[in-house]
């Protein structure tokens, strides 16, 4: 026996639908030049200290095709494998403008940003403000960076350098239009001995 449904449910699943296979082809996309999605991290970007070597500079980022109505962006990179019970928060940088379509190698140095007037670096879970490269324990399996380039229906985000990774999150989740997602994975072997 088929159940006929009422003229709205029928019209609501097909909205429902239309909007999903938009969301689920948009072109918007963000790269990292020289990686491959899924590839390493290069010796540059690997954390200066708690005993990993590295330049510690933010990987160059390249995106395109934004949604409609973008009015300015956002950028993380979050550590979703870290033995924390919630993940490890590497770089969050926001009110960056909507003209904006990439950021060099080393826009996240704390102390000499190569930024957008106005950008704003909040706090890595390394306790400091800008770029703190992967550094997972020693002997884990290699873990998982999530680059996220977040196009937000706001100018500007009230938040300041004091804010947490955790409450950067929250607040892109209130705004974003769409985001693109690019991964790179790090591990180092367990010492000998």
């Amino acid at each position: 026996m088929r159940t006929k449904l009422p003229a709205s449910a029928v019209a609501g699943v097909a909205i429902l639908a239309s909007s999903a296979a938009a969301f689920a082809v948009s072109p918007f996309t963000v790269r990292v030049p020289g990686a491959a999605d899924g590839g390493r991290f290069a010796a540059a970007q690997i954390y200066e200290g708690f005993g990993c070597t590295g330049g510690n500079r933010s990987p160059a980022l390249v995106w395109s095709q934004p949604p409609a109505g973008t009015r300015s962006f956002a950028v993380t990179i979050f550590d979703p494998d870290a033995p924390t019970g919630n993940g490890w928060w590497h770089w969050t940088v926001f009110n960056l403008p909507a003209s904006l379509r990439a950021l060099p190698e080393g826009a996240g140095d704390a102390k000499h940003p190569h930024l957008p007037a106005g950008a704003v670096q909040g706090r890595t879970d390394f306790g400091t403000q800008g770029y703190g490269g992967p550094c997972p324990p020693p002997g884990d399996p290699a873990h998982h960076y999530v680059i996220t380039v977040w196009a937000l229906d706001v100018d500007r985000l009230a938040l300041d350098e004091h804010a947490s990774g955790a409450m950067v999150g929250f607040t892109l989740n209130q705004h974003a239009r769409g985001k693109a997602v690019f991964t790179l994975r790090y591990g180092r072997p367990k010492p000998a001995g």
